[in-house]
């Protein structure tokens, strides 16, 4: 069953113009559902929707199985977190009030909201020491940090993303990447996370979806966009930026060949590098070049050779779709 379901659903902010336009899409419990498009082609609109902060003009939408139309507002919103660019921390609380302020507000005894802040502070990789700072005290990233946190407190099932981390450095914004993916693989949330940038999409995304004028292009994994485009649109859309985002994203493990135990052992006389599984593919491809080779050995966190890469193993998601 469908965490989150839209049927036909349709939304304008004046009659000459279709935000949304009749969108179907399910998501299912526990996805990392990123979403990319043009400006302007619905994907706020879309959060909006989901949180109930704005109501469809036709169509169906369902949350938990239960009509957004069902909900009581306050309910809905409480259930659900939600993190934006602009963070929207409160800068006359601490920042253990402020990730414990859905919890204030539901009446929880201060020990517990004490307790929750001092979880969640390190969880998102900041020390407790910060939780008696001022936001005015913290970095770009450490309040987007600490957003995210907010938006966990009360446990809600769904969280939802608006470019959280359009504003901060790309060093710390690759961190955030990974501290999200580390925050979803150990609490299996369901996240709608809304961004720019083609290369985070594919990076956290269980799946990304790309929306064109309020209407879904395609949706499925990063291979299948990338190799696998369904019309030209997709295809131009995310072109060589998407491609080199790919080649930087996905590892060895997906695409290494096994080897005989024969040429495993040809790989410990040789002085040819070796490469863990979850290098990169790119770092493959530079390794090769580097050497004048056709193909890197690939081995486990033990040291052991467990296959080989070679360029025409990057084309291995295009012979399998």
């Amino acid at each position: 069953m469908a965490l989150i379901k839209f049927e036909q659903v349709c939304k304008s902010y004046d009659k000459s113009h279709m935000v949304i336009n009749q969108l179907d899409l399910s998501i299912q419990k526990g996805e990392f559902v990123t979403l990319i498009g043009p400006s302007g082609c619905g994907k706020t609109t879309l959060l909006k929707l989901i949180n109930g902060l704005i109501k469809p003009d036709s169509g169906q939408l369902y949350i938990s199985n239960k009509s957004i139309n069902e909900w009581d507002p306050i309910e809905l919103k409480r259930n659900m977190g939600y993190v934006i660019q602009q963070v929207g921390l409160f800068p006359h609380l601490t920042v253990s009030d402020n990730i414990s302020f859905v919890l204030s507000l539901i009446k929880t005894p201060k020990n517990q909201k004490d307790q929750r802040a001092k979880e969640l502070i390190k969880l998102v990789g900041l020390d407790e020491v910060f939780l008696h700072r001022y936001p005015r005290e913290l970095s770009g990233g450490q309040k987007q940090r600490v957003g995210v946190a907010r938006a966990l407190a009360s446990d809600p099932e769904i969280i939802l993303m608006d470019e959280p981390l359009g504003a901060v450095d790309e060093i710390a914004r690759r961190s955030l990447q990974d501290e999200l993916l580390t925050i979803y693989h150990k609490l299996k949330k369901t996240i709608v996370f809304v961004t720019h940038d083609i290369g985070e999409a594919l990076k956290l995304g269980s799946r990304t979806l790309l929306i064109n004028n309020g209407s879904i292009e395609q949706v499925g994994t990063k291979e299948e966009l990338i190799f696998s485009p369904v019309n030209p649109f997709v295809k131009e859309f995310m072109g060589l930026k998407g491609f080199t985002s790919y080649l930087n994203i996905a590892t060895l493990r997906d695409v290494f060949s096994s080897i005989n135990e024969k040429k495993k052992q040809l790989y410990f006389t040789k002085r040819e590098p070796l490469l863990n599984l979850e290098a990169p593919i790119i770092e493959g491809i530079k390794v090769m070049f580097d050497h004048g080779i056709h193909q890197v050995g690939v081995k486990n966190t033990s040291g052991d050779v467990v296959g080989e890469f070679s360029l025409s193993q990057v084309f291995k998601p295009l012979n399998k779709n």
